[in-house]
């Protein structure tokens, strides 16, 4: 593949400094909160991305949320269509759909989007009040993507959970600081597919995901054996964060950055696939619940500082950001725009 001279996705290669590998079968086999948690809070104060591994979910459960995701993406656009995602952010996003911040032109990547299949009945109450409290979008008519993925959601929310709870006692807090407020998540799923990186993509300086930080409070990534993902370190040096084995890639959101007064690190990050593959990821972001409203004074180590973030609440946060990144919602926004003149 030919590509300019001044390589527009140059990234160099990793080190453990940057994104360490944590093995976090201590917390998994016998709730090891304090130990893992340093490691954690040590990796979320430098880059923001860490690899778990010993993260204790299924091969088979992974394997087959892969092999259903794949499957669902090689169906025909007329039939993906027909779950075409929503301004709830269920569904599918076709190509060209996703224009991220600042980014040159619009992602090469496709998105089948879910969220939490139940609600609590608090939050189920509020579906009409407050934005992305919703039911899922699955495509009746390929009922395998239902069956494989929904167990593969849930064991990484409860994986979520359970670092999130090791996290909590780093920033020093109780086991549960978290848990508290996490009765009924908003667990965002995506699954995702990047086609191989063309000759005009690379043209155009397109990537499969633009550079961005992920929105929400702690992303869990599982992404295939292609690479392509890539990180900006301390140094603001672009990096490769290649796949290794029977790991997720975690790293931290704006929210909980937000929620710790800038304490903890979002880090920009974006995708490029140029192994000449088809790449496909399963990143869960895993947030708490949709009415939560975040303050960093939640933290009592945290609570003297001077505050440099208003106070947000989590899914309005969330969809305000998803409003800017994704073109479902220009049509609305076309709409008021006309009735209001």
């Amino acid at each position: 593949m030919s590509i300019a001279p001044q390589d527009f996705a140059k990234a160099n290669s990793t080190s453990k400094e940057d994104i360490p590998l944590i093995d976090i079968a201590a917390l998994i086999e016998h709730g090891e909160t304090e130990l893992v948690g340093e490691k954690l809070l040590s990796a979320a104060l430098n880059t923001g991305f860490f690899y778990i591994e010993n993260h204790g979910i299924d091969p088979q459960i992974i394997e087959r949320a892969i092999t259903a995701s794949q499957n669902f993406f090689n169906l025909t656009k007329e039939e993906k269509q027909r779950v075409a995602v929503n301004q709830q952010q269920r569904g599918w996003l076709a190509p060209g759909m996703a224009n991220l911040e600042g980014s040159k032109t619009h992602d090469l990547k496709e998105i089948f989007f879910i969220g939490p299949e139940t609600w609590s009945k608090k939050i189920d109450a509020q579906r009409h009040s407050i934005p992305l409290i919703t039911d899922n979008l699955w495509p009746d008519f390929h009922p395998q993507l239902r069956e494989a993925i929904l167990p593969y959601y849930n064991a990484v929310c409860e994986l979520g959970h359970k670092v999130l709870s090791a996290l909590a006692v780093g920033l020093g807090e109780q086991s549960d600081f978290f848990k508290q407020r996490y009765q009924s998540p908003l667990g965002r799923g995506q699954l995702v597919y990047y086609p191989r990186s063309s000759d005009e993509d690379e043209a155009q300086e397109r990537f499969g995901a633009a550079s961005h930080t992920d929105f929400g409070v702690l992303t869990l990534l599982l992404q295939d054996h292609n690479g392509g993902l890539q990180v900006l370190n301390k140094q603001e040096e672009w990096i490769e964060a290649p796949p290794i084995e029977n790991t997720f890639v975690c790293n931290i959101g704006d929210l909980l950055h937000r929620w710790t007064n800038d304490y903890l690190c979002s880090n920009f990050h974006r995708v490029i696939n140029r192994s000449g593959n088809e790449r496909f990821s399963m990143p869960i972001f895993f947030d708490p619940d949709p009415d939560v409203t975040i303050d960093y004074k939640d933290f009592k180590m945290l609570a003297d500082q001077p505050r440099r973030h208003e106070k947000v609440r989590v899914a309005e946060y969330i969809d305000s950001k998803n409003r800017k990144a994704f073109t479902q919602y220009d049509d609305h926004k076309k709409n008021k725009q006309i009735l209001a003149k």
